[in-house]
């Protein structure tokens, strides 16, 4: 059985660490997760600021590696749902505990980063 270590070049598990932590992709993973099934028009009004072409490049990917499911239905325009899979689902409970550590610590984050900005300002 192969080693999956991240931290050794090359390795597939690092290329899928980059892919589902991506910004779009947790946020698209995290919504699918809270509300279900969506439609693409629907996931790109939730996310505020993703593109088109950023969304279903970031769709195409979390399909690929078999964490979203994409169902096209026969209509005029075409109706096309997205949702996570088994596999994706196993991703919402990590993804949740990232969430609820980001909502809580961004105060303190902030001020990190208003302290750091005071520093690097000071000695340049």
């Amino acid at each position: 059985m192969p080693s999956f270590d991240p931290y050794e070049r090359g390795c597939p598990s690092r290329d899928l660490l980059d892919q589902i932590g991506s910004k779009w992709a947790v946020l698209v993973l995290g919504e699918l997760g809270r509300n279900g099934t969506s439609r693409f028009g629907r996931l790109r009004q939730a996310l505020a600021g993703v593109s088109e072409k950023m969304l279903t490049q970031t769709l195409r990917t979390l399909e690929r590696d078999g964490l979203v499911s994409r169902t096209v239905y026969p209509a005029v325009p075409p109706h096309v749902e997205y949702e996570l899979t088994a596999l994706g689902q196993t991703l919402r409970e990590p993804l949740k505990a990232l969430t609820e550590w980001s909502v809580l610590h961004i105060e303190e984050v902030i001020t990190a980063r208003e302290e750091y900005d005071d520093r690097t300002e000071r000695t340049r």
